[in-house]
């Protein structure tokens, strides 16, 4: 199967939630699976996707629930837990460990995910995220997504609003990217996520089921065994620096990757420099000790 082939999966979850992933390359490489931040869609990784499985590597870009094309929460609830879980049924439908590849709840989803399972992935790579984050820039991150409840009366109008959210980005000529990210209802645009998922966060019913959770996710970070990078936007305003010393002192073994100029959406921001330093650790880290391995299993034979 060739690298620029795409295939659209779906993964049935235990609640019967349905998540869609779109799988690049050869099913028979290593895996990755990317996670994307709230509020985002699988199309979020799709050059990062394209570029892993060209360089030999079975990718998979997931909508979490709630999001783009997956099923939404039938009980309109979207705590850590149930993102956790769903990592763990990804992999289970891998029927092998991947590398998990998470920016914001899709990082700390996969925290959570190894905390109870340490042994689910080859690897974890954490973009612009960790069991600490500030709070001023987490809320800016809600209070954008909140722009988007009550819909758009048109394209531009949506794209007015992703170019104040994001000032340093340049607006896109064309706008049938921002279209994937949105769906048309009586002639309004919406975001492609569940609404509850806002509102769920709020009640104060899963207060301790939070998707920040300094507590449960320092302690996960504490038990990690894999491979692990941390990557940060240089100037991102949700991951200070002093988290990301946090987190590295919690996690002695993980390497660190600081991207210079990107924001809190590391890889839209800078992608070229961050596939460059993701297929830089994968490489090192996940694929030396797979061929290191192999070769074990072949002289023992």
């Amino acid at each position: 199967m060739s690298a620029g082939h795409v295939t659209t999966l779906k993964i049935e979850c235990d609640d019967k939630v349905t998540l869609v992933a779109d799988a690049h390359g050869d099913p028979a490489s290593p895996p990755v699976v990317l996670l994307h931040g709230g509020g985002q869609t699988r199309h979020s990784w799709r050059s990062t996707a394209a570029d892993l499985a060209e360089a030999g590597w079975y990718t998979l870009a997931v909508d979490l629930r709630g999001h783009g094309e997956s099923g939404w929460s039938p009980e309109g609830r979207y705590g850590l837990n149930r993102f956790a879980s769903d990592v763990v049924q990804i992999a289970e439908f891998l029927g092998r460990p991947p590398v998990l590849v998470g920016a914001s709840l899709g990082g700390n989803s996969s925290l959570a995910a190894l905390g109870h399972h340490p042994e689910l992935a080859l690897g974890l790579v954490l973009v612009d995220v960790s069991p600490f984050l500030q709070p001023r820039g987490t809320s800016r991150v809600r209070d954008f997504m909140n722009t988007g409840i009550g819909g758009f009366a048109s394209l531009e109008e949506a794209a007015d609003a992703v170019s104040a959210y994001l000032p340093h980005r340049p607006r896109p000529r064309s706008l049938e990217g921002l279209r994937k990210n949105l769906r048309e209802v009586d002639g309004r645009f919406f975001w492609h996520w569940d609404p509850a998922f806002l509102n769920d966060r709020a009640a104060e019913v899963v207060q301790r089921d939070k998707l920040i959770d300094p507590a449960r996710l320092g302690a996960a970070a504490m038990s990690l065994r894999v491979p692990t990078l941390l990557v940060r936007g240089g100037a991102s305003d949700v991951l200070s620096v002093a988290d990301a010393k946090r987190f590295l002192e919690l996690v002695p073994h993980a390497e660190f990757a600081n991207v210079e100029g990107a924001h809190h959406m590391v890889a839209g921001d800078d992608n070229a420099v961050f596939d460059h330093v993701l297929g830089k650790f994968l490489e090192r880290r996940v694929r030396s000790r797979l061929d290191l391995f192999a070769q074990t299993d072949q002289d023992s034979e």
